[in-house]
């Protein structure tokens, strides 16, 4: 496999916010069933979040890796730390900006980041979403879909924070087909971003395929990731729920590593390992705090597709 392929599906440069305020967000728990209580006080929480993402950054700028951190000093945007859901970039030069389910995610939105794409890559247009809110419709980016940048392929998960006309509209926009499905964890209960459950590699896919409740779906779903050439890896609800699923391949110095947490790799069997190290190197990032809020590494790291300019 080509670098110039690989760097197709695995960027290798990233957007990470650090926050100076982080805390799990009691706007978005009703309907994010992977949050959890953090029982510390608000000042331990944020300093132990502000750690994590510091040395998670520095782990992948040693990967060779390009890491644009942005610092988070507000205290009204709690998970900020995931501003994959709020923008995606894409070839050819062009940026999407989403509109958000919970209101208290639509401040995260910051037109410095945005700047600084325009001045280190060539960004030839932003489509902005965001105005649909007012319409109550919603498409929280690569949360919300998971990507095949390859073959061109939305898959989303149902979901309150995926509008299945909004993914038409971005569909249509940005050149992909949407694959749309119900997904729900091992108690029925829908499960709120697709990339929670899958993510999807240049050789390989991780992919919580019983999350798929519709059998017919399920397989059909498999079948096609199959036929791409892809090597499937089945996760289980207990993988999904330790976020083995939220994982983004990036592409490093020495070649493609897989990025995700160190409770994510904990999480997975050795097989598995095995077969995901034939295409990457596995690279743990140890984030705890921040997967208190429902989201792990992949929901950290806002990938850019983009060409960068001379410098």
């Amino acid at each position: 496999m080509s670098s110039k392929l690989l760097s197709v599906q695995a960027p290798k440069s990233v957007v990470m916010i650090r926050p100076h305020r982080f805390s799990p967000n009691p706007a978005t728990v009703s309907d994010n069933t992977f949050q959890s209580l953090d029982e510390r006080k608000a000042d331990a929480i944020s300093s132990a979040a502000y750690r994590e993402v510091t040395t998670a950054a520095a782990q992948l700028d040693a990967a060779g890796i390009t890491v644009h951190l942005f610092e988070d000093e507000g205290v009204e945007t709690p998970d900020s730390v995931f501003p994959n859901n709020w923008f995606s970039t894409h070839a050819g030069g062009h940026v999407a900006i989403y509109p958000m389910y919970s209101p208290s995610r639509r401040r995260e939105r910051r037109t410095d980041v945005i700047e600084m794409l325009k001045q280190r890559y060539r960004v030839q247009d932003v489509i902005d979403y965001s105005g649909l809110e007012m319409d109550d419709v919603f498409l929280e980016g690569t949360g919300a879909m998971v990507l095949d940048h390859v073959e061109r392929v939305a898959y989303a998960a149902k979901s309150n924070r995926t509008d299945a006309v909004m993914l038409e509209r971005f569909c249509t926009h940005f050149n992909f087909e949407p694959v749309v499905f119900d997904a729900v964890d091992y108690q029925g209960r829908p499960i709120y971003h697709t990339n929670v459950l899958m993510g999807i590699g240049t050789q390989f896919c991780m992919i919580g395929l019983n999350t798929i409740s519709d059998t017919a779906r399920r397989i059909e779903i498999q079948e096609r990731l199959e036929s791409t050439g892809r090597t499937v890896v089945d996760l289980t609800y207990g993988q999904i729920a330790n976020f083995a699923g939220n994982a983004i391949e990036l592409f490093g110095k020495n070649g493609p590593v897989l990025a995700l947490s160190a409770r994510a790799l904990k999480a997975l069997q050795p097989k598995q390992i095995a077969v995901l190290e034939q295409f990457t190197d596995m690279l743990p990032l140890d984030v705890p705090t921040i997967e208190r809020a429902g989201g792990s590494v992949r929901c950290m790291l806002a990938g850019i597709h983009l060409a960068a300019r001379a410098r």
